[in-house]
């Protein structure tokens, strides 16, 4: 299929740009929709399982073996991440510039700002930056070297947080504290689902990006999302005697409460809840606008989302847990 404007060849391509694209703009690498493709050239999107872990643990080797490589990849065993030693052992290093030969010294494919390292290995050798290992089936370390289920923080269901409980708690990088099982067992205490018997989930819409400032001061797209919503199944909605449109009030265990139009969908399900994330400018029912500078403010302002999520941190993913927790939702009287 080509392009009617420009000619192009588009057979086979994307709507929008893989993830991730490697090297800078001179390289034109296509970008990779599957990172682990050993069908592909690394230079046609293809790639191998990351040796983030090292080469070896325990005297078991957690490199790829012989064979397990990309299509055109010269090094057809594992290998380690790229950086200046590796390619100065396999001869490569003169294939940089001088330039690139300075900004690469003493850096691996991630830190060298030149790009060259990412050039040599994937253009001139087909060869992934990252390396080629085996996948792990035990990750020792994590904090469950076999990922089992962990019950949120707050939960709408003691009975799944008694079967699976939380970490304990932890210091993070050696001194933070980070609260698990204190949190969640004081929830079951407190009885907090009691009072707050819905699922908080949250995500994006099509017209807003981020938190929303820049594309809500757009007229166009603001036009399109006019209110900050929460989706309530009908079934949820009758028992509350909320009607689609309505004003309500969704309140969390932090204390928040946010003042949002419901939208009445079978998209959710009855113990669920779902607001978009886009919105800020409203707090707790009452408009900032007074607090923005003159002509800044968005034509779009709505409550935050974020003001009724809870405390919690994933460990494994590094993240904190601000995209799921718990509430109720009460029509405004």
């Amino acid at each position: 299929m080509k392009d009617k404007d420009t000619g192009y060849d588009l057979t086979g391509d994307y709507f929008g740009l893989p993830w991730p694209c490697f090297g800078n703009p001179e390289l034109k690498h296509p970008g990779s929709p599957n990172l682990y493709d050993t069908t592909k050239h690394v230079m046609d999107g293809g790639g191998c399982f990351r040796a983030n872990f090292g080469v070896e643990k325990d005297g078991v080797n957690l490199l790829a073996e012989d064979g397990s490589h990309s299509v055109g990849s010269e090094i057809t065993t594992g290998y380690p991440e790229v950086d200046h030693v590796f390619l100065k052992k396999l001869g490569w290093w003169n294939e940089l510039t001088p330039t690139e030969q300075a900004a690469a010294e003493g850096k691996n494919w991630k830190t060298d700002p030149s790009g060259g390292l990412i050039r040599v290995a994937m253009k001139n050798h087909g060869i992934h930056v990252f390396g080629n290992a085996k996948a792990r089936a035990v990750v020792w370390n994590f904090p469950d070297p076999v990922p089992q289920h962990r019950e949120a923080l707050y939960s709408t269901r003691p009975d799944l947080v008694a079967k699976y409980p939380s970490h304990d708690d932890k210091k993070a990088f050696w001194r933070l504290p980070t609260l698990y099982k204190t949190v969640q067992q004081k929830n079951i205490a407190d009885k907090v689902h009691e009072k707050f018997p819905l699922i908080l989930t949250s995500g994006r819409l099509v017209e807003y990006e981020g938190g929303g400032e820049e594309t809500r001061a757009n007229p166009w797209l603001a036009e399109l999302q006019q209110e900050a919503f929460v989706e309530i199944n009908p079934e949820t909605a009758t028992q509350r005697g909320i009607r689609n449109g309505d004003r309500v009030w969704l309140k969390s265990p932090t204390g928040a409460q946010l003042n949002v139009q419901a939208l009445v969908t079978e998209r959710v399900s009855p113990d669920t809840v779902w607001m978009p994330f886009h919105f800020s400018g409203r707090w707790q029912g009452a408009d900032m606008l007074a607090y923005y500078p003159s002509g800044a403010a968005p034509v779009v302002r709505g409550e935050a989302v974020n003001t009724a999520t809870t405390y919690g941190y994933d460990s494994v993913t590094m993240m904190q847990e601000t995209k799921t927790t718990i509430c109720d939702v009460q029509k405004v009287a």
